[in-house]
């Protein structure tokens, strides 16, 4: 018997986001779509905010083997939107290497859109195979604040870099010019693309486990900015990794009596870079930060994960721009 219904045109996992500018300054969703095994979730109460919270999830909390996920995100003109998530992404373990659970997200933010995208880090479980490419086109004066981590797995049972594969990779491009708009960019231009293989088969040729070649960290991250929203952010990055201890110059941290009079005259932001610093040496994290055509790369890793979380929500509530943009909503994930 044939149904009186059309048929069907969606695909699984895919979903798409347009946010949109509303009256009185804030935004809201146009499209929301999604379809199994990806969910996405929007508070039904109108954010008191400018931007409009998304949740990015996943039935049963994770990505099995062979899911696919195929997320596309629009930004309109002046448009804000937050995209967070309710807890890692797990991946579970894979019945064979060649079966991949796969994540691709595509955007497009338009002349003063604004991106704001702070998850939980992406945790593989032992014997897992990942692959997770993310795509963003940016028109002129679009800013994007994206975080990508990802963790050594279940340390609870034992699982340490136990994966197969992960794989992950950003890229930014500037969006095409808009007819009739003489000041956009001609044609598309990469500015980063940013690639990480985690591979089990590919560690250090001296190193026979992947676990060995990572010497100890248990979380990697990188955050991507760009964008007139974004400046203050990344300048404040680019200003506190030159401001780091170098190799070959005096330490005088180790003087306890030196370090309490130096504070007592300092200023608030200086007690919280000492602060920050004695926090970063004792938990072993390592970072760094540089400007890449105009986009700054922060990319960071410590042995735990709650440190690499607890040092970059610091950074940003420190700095304050996120809050500012997005609302404190958008720092639930690093806090």
């Amino acid at each position: 018997m044939n149904s009186p219904f059309p048929k069907s045109s969606s695909v699984p996992g895919e979903g798409h986001l347009v946010a949109k500018p509303l009256p009185g300054g804030i935004s809201g969703l146009e499209t929301f779509t999604y379809q199994y095994p990806l969910k996405l979730i929007s508070p039904s109460r109108p954010s008191e905010t400018e931007s409009v919270l998304v949740f990015l999830l996943s039935y049963g909390g994770g990505l099995v083997a062979g899911d696919h996920v195929n997320l596309k995100v629009d930004v309109r003109p002046k448009a804000k939107l937050t995209i967070v998530t309710q807890g890692h992404t797990k991946v579970f373990t894979s019945t064979s290497p060649d079966i991949v659970a796969r994540q691709d997200m595509h955007v497009h933010i338009a002349s003063e859109g604004a991106l704001c995208l702070l998850p939980d880090p992406v945790q593989p479980f032992a014997g897992s195979v990942y692959e997770q490419t993310q795509i963003f086109r940016l028109e002129e004066n679009a800013s994007l604040c994206l975080l990508d981590w990802v963790t050594q797995g279940r340390t609870a049972r034992g699982e340490n870099w136990s994966f197969v594969r992960w794989v992950g990779r950003n890229e930014i491009w500037t969006a095409p010019a808009v007819e009739g708009d003489e000041k956009a960019e001609p044609r598309e231009r990469l500015l980063v693309r940013d690639a990480v293989i985690l591979d089990s088969n590919r560690s250090h040729p001296e190193l026979a486990l992947l676990r060995d070649s990572m010497h100890g960290v248990g979380v990697v991250g990188t955050l991507l900015l760009r964008g007139p929203l974004m400046k203050s952010l990344g300048d404040f990055f680019l200003a506190e990794f030159a401001a780091l201890p170098r190799l070959g110059a005096r330490d005088f941290r180790s003087d306890a009596a030196k370090q309490a009079a130096a504070l007592a005259h300092s200023s608030p932001r200086e007690q919280w870079r000492a602060e920050r610093l004695a926090t970063e040496k004792d938990s072993k994290l390592l970072w760094s930060a540089a400007n890449v055509r105009g986009c700054v790369v922060v990319k960071f890793g410590a042995p735990e994960v709650e440190a690499g979380r607890l040092w970059i929500g610091s950074m940003l509530q420190e700095e304050g721009s996120i809050s500012h943009h997005f609302g404190d909503h958008a720092l639930m994930c690093v806090r």
